[in-house]
């Protein structure tokens, strides 16, 4: 969209919606935010949280980066905005839940099966970046192998979206608090085309459709079992 589109847009926003949400915004301005929920998802213009989860301001957290890389816990690590993000969910607004959302026709985990020249000054930090799927790409083509690029970019997206929960687990706040059971820690993957969302089961060691979850007769026992089998296996790596 063009800035004078934007600048429109924004004009409608305030017909539509100011009135119909400005208690809202100055509770949220007079009380502070306290969101439950931390959601780490793709720069993809293609996802919008809050459409796809139908929340509301003051909602979801929300971290977003190419790929929904969680870079494993490093004190001494120079990738710092998605850790801090991270750290400052957990330690300091106390959220409930942390979701990582990956999706289909994901560009980042497209681009690990691709090579950037290292010549390529303008994509200097792209590059770097990537290294953060390199086990998800290594998983997907012991699993998969390479014949079909369909077939392996899909198991890319999903073997990403777990290998990026054990990373989540290695932050010291967060696996104190899933051991502790404060927090539940849970992987999402979104069909673009479809609207569709399931959710990693490591029990079953699959994705599965998230309204399936419903079907749990208790769902908060079900999200601990879920986990400490991240945490055992989290453990085993």
């Amino acid at each position: 969209m063009s800035t004078e589109a934007l600048i429109k847009s924004h004009k409608r926003f305030k017909e539509k919606y100011g009135k119909k949400y400005s208690t809202l915004f100055r509770r949220l301005v007079d009380e502070g935010q306290s969101p439950k929920t931390l959601f780490i998802t793709c720069s993809d213009s293609r996802i919008v949280p809050n459409l796809i989860t139908y929340t509301k301001p003051g909602d979801l957290f929300i971290a977003r980066n190419i790929g929904n890389f969680v870079p494993p816990f490093d004190p001494n690590s120079q990738a710092s905005a998605t850790p801090a993000v991270i750290e400052y969910a957990i330690s300091v607004l106390n959220v409930d839940n942390v979701i990582i959302c990956g999706h289909t026709d994901c560009g980042a985990c497209k681009s690990l099966h691709q090579d950037i020249p290292d010549d390529n000054i303008e994509m200097t930090n792209i590059k770097k970046w990537l290294k953060f799927g390199e086990n998800a790409k290594e998983q997907a083509v012991a699993f998969v192998g390479n014949k079909d690029p369909k077939i392996l970019y899909s198991a890319t997206e999903k073997f990403n979206v777990i290998d990026q929960l054990k990373n989540l687990l290695t932050y010291p706040a967060v696996k104190r608090k899933v051991s502790e059971g404060e927090i539940f820690v849970q992987g999402w993957y979104y069909h673009l085309n479809s609207g569709e969302l399931e959710y990693f089961d490591p029990i079953e060691h699959r994705f599965m459709p998230l309204e399936s979850a419903l079907d749990k007769v208790d769902i908060k026992d079900h999200s601990i079992e879920l986990n400490e089998q991240m945490i055992n296996e989290a453990a085993q790596e």
